[in-house]
């Protein structure tokens, strides 16, 4: 199929969102001492963008062969967390891997590379002409499972298993299959998710604390009272770039898991729904260059990095305005991070890559 050049917009967007995040992030991280926001320049974006680019020059068909080995090397990863010494704690989770001066989250590029696993195995499938064959779930579905039995092991961290779990079904959906695969795997992801409430009863405490955020529960609705607190402090245009008050301690987690609460109260409600709309838009770009394509495997990329950057974004916004229980899921490109954000780039990299193969439109001369 002939390439065409890369989809613009989809830079645009990205780039913005980039450069809007930075601004909100030099103010977040001003005042937390173990926080540097050069780290996330020189250890987040310049890794991320290197990464993307390799992505990008990558010839397509190659990175669909080595997809499998990709999930299988990040499987082993996350393995190797639980070998002592060479893991580190934080937050009551193990999910952090140290080798030397490096340390990165292996659960943060399992997003990417189950993309590339699943959009690999979904375009060798036709489910039109083959749908009684449940062989075509079963084996990914059973690899994923071993990849979130490792997590819930030893690093409880049900914000990934949803976001995970939401991309193998849009994507087993985009795929054209039957509706009993689709609701075996929504069924087989709800047990999976209340064995977790089960085995973690602080996941259950999040939920209720978020139905009924002013009744008990301090410890649990302190972050989303605080972050209610701080979107409100912004009005419609905000305090000012860099004038947040909540970030002086009032706030937990500024930079990370409510780094959007700091942006809607230093650039107000034209600031929130700004960025709202840049990933509105990305998502809705992601959706029409995967319908001008031919290539399977370029559509499924386009679907599963389009709805990741969008799923993840929506609950970690959902988080902070107290829709969604408090869970440790970052705002994409935005949110303090190193490990998520060059897991995001490199996504955005294989998604320009992809963007390729869209078909284009003649215009017509007299």
């Amino acid at each position: 199929m002939q390439k065409n050049k890369i989809d613009y917009t989809i830079l645009g967007i990205v780039s913005s969102i980039i450069i809007f995040g930075l601004l909100i992030l030099a103010s977040a991280t001003s005042v937390v001492e173990k926080i540097s926001f050069f780290e996330q320049i020189y250890l987040g974006i310049i890794p991320g963008v290197f990464l993307a680019f390799v992505f990008l020059k990558t010839p397509l068909h190659i990175i669909k062969k080595v997809a499998p080995f990709l999930f299988l090397i990040n499987l082993a990863l996350i393995i190797i967390i639980l070998i002592s010494g060479l893991s580190y704690a934080a937050g009551g989770s193990t999910r952090w891997l140290s080798i030397g001066p490096l340390s990165f989250q292996p659960s943060e590029f399992l997003k990417l590379t189950f993309i590339l696993y699943i959009a690999s195995w979904l375009s060798s499938k036709d489910f039109k002409k083959d749908k009684k064959r449940m062989k075509n779930i079963l084996f990914p579905f059973i690899v994923l499972c071993i990849a979130l039995g490792l997590i819930f092991y030893n690093q409880p961290d049900l914000s990934t298993f949803l976001v995970i779990i939401s991309i193998g079904i849009i994507l087993y959906f985009t795929a054209g299959a039957p509706f009993s695969h689709i609701f075996s795997t929504i069924s087989a992801g709800g047990l999976i998710a209340l064995f977790f409430l089960w085995r973690f009863p602080y996941a259950l405490n999040r939920i209720v604390g978020a139905m009924s955020p002013e009744v008990g529960l301090s410890d649990v609705n302190y972050q989303a009272r605080q972050s209610l607190i701080t979107i409100g402090s912004g009005g419609l245009s905000g305090v000012g770039l860099g004038m947040s008050e909540q970030k002086f301690g009032n706030l937990p987690e500024q930079a990370t898991d409510f780094i959007f609460s700091i942006l809607a109260e230093e650039t107000g409600f034209l600031g929130a729904f700004l960025i709202v709309l840049l990933f509105l838009g990305f998502l809705f770009r992601a959706i029409f260059l995967a319908m001008k394509t031919d290539d399977k495997f370029s559509r499924f990329i386009l679907i599963g990095v389009g709805s990741w950057i969008f799923i993840q974004s929506s609950v970690n916004i959902g988080v902070a305005v107290n829709i969604f229980p408090v869970t440790g899921i970052p705002l994409p490109f935005i949110s303090y991070g190193k490990s998520h954000l060059v897991a995001e780039l490199a996504a955005i990299g294989l998604m320009l890559n992809a963007s390729q193969y869209v078909k284009k439109e003649k215009r017509k001369t007299n």
